[in-house]
């Protein structure tokens, strides 16, 4: 729970359009909704930002404290966060900055404000410097106006796939920088950085709560009407089953901050990624169909005229 002093904060932010007095008045304030790393529960903290082009900038200096905040934990944990600024609100993949780019942004952070420079002052370790970036992928524009859950569906699965393409991307375009150097300079670390467990880790999980979805919510749903269609739920399920069994191996790989076997993580993530495009073709070659005339979002979620 946050304090009575953030929560009033909190409070006063939502009430006013993300306006504050006291000590954060005429600053720039954004609110972090994290998702507990022990307690899975949503966690709201109020924080100064520092805009970086199209991301914000949040620094975990705990007031120059021993230890980072618990915050920065949670988005490790899960990287997706919600942002709320002003009267506006938007989930974002949250990456702290790694090695030079760290010590850059953290430069750029303190010219624009320089009490963090104060709180770094005041501890050993170097303060997080975290990036919030939107959370779709790169060239995200989803597949157009979504009036069935068969639209749902697909906007789902493309969302899927279009981050599935990024992480790939992004770790082949680190194998592809280190065999290219030749210097001067150091090449790319050998393990794969924040930014690439960051985003892979989101993935998974989004990919967990679909299947696990499916499996309680939309299978059994559909099956009550559908019962001639059980081997097709059994099919689909053995699948969810495949792709998670190969999604837990990358589980293992990003358990720690940084992927320090980045040839297994590589392989595994090619064999999740050929399981799981085989899998969302069925599954939209068999449910589709089944969905086209079923209304998106139902009756009961609609907001009343």
């Amino acid at each position: 729970m946050p304090t009575s002093f953030d929560q009033s904060v909190i409070d006063e932010f939502r009430a006013n359009g993300g306006k504050v007095g006291g000590p954060f008045e005429g600053g720039d304030l954004l609110l972090l909704t994290t998702t507990g790393a022990r307690s899975g529960a949503s966690r709201t903290t109020p924080l100064g930002y520092v805009r970086h082009g199209d991301s914000l900038l949040v620094v975990g200096s705990n007031l120059g404290g021993p230890r980072h905040p618990g915050w920065y934990y949670n988005l490790l944990a899960h990287p997706v966060v919600r942002v709320e600024v002003g009267t506006s609100s938007f989930e974002a993949l949250a990456v702290p900055a790694e090695g030079a780019r760290r010590e850059e942004l953290f430069a750029y952070v303190v010219r624009a404000v320089p009490g963090y420079g104060d709180y770094q002052e005041r501890t050993r370790r170097p303060l997080p410097v975290v990036v919030l970036g939107r959370a779709e992928p790169a060239g995200w524009s989803g597949p157009g106006e979504v009036r069935t859950l068969a639209d749902k569906l697909l906007e789902v699965h493309t969302w899927l796939r279009g981050q599935l393409r990024q992480v790939r991307a992004e770790v082949e375009a680190h194998f592809a920088a280190r065999a290219a150097h030749s210097g001067p300079g150091e090449p790319p670390a050998p393990g794969l950085g924040l930014q690439i467990r960051q985003r892979c880790l989101a993935f998974c999980q989004a990919l967990e709560f679909h299947h696990v979805s499916e499996d309680e919510h939309l299978f059994p749903g559909i099956a009550r009407h559908h019962p001639d269609l059980s081997d097709v739920f059994g099919r689909l399920a053995d699948e969810h089953r495949t792709v998670a069994r190969v999604q837990g191996e990358l589980a293992k790989l990003l358990a720690g901050v940084h992927i320090a076997d980045p040839e297994r993580f590589r392989a595994e993530l090619g064999a999740m990624s050929e399981e799981l495009e085989a899998h969302l073709d069925h599954e939209e070659e068999a449910l589709l169909p089944l969905l086209a005339d079923v209304p998106w979002p139902p009756e009961r979620l609609r907001p009343t005229p």
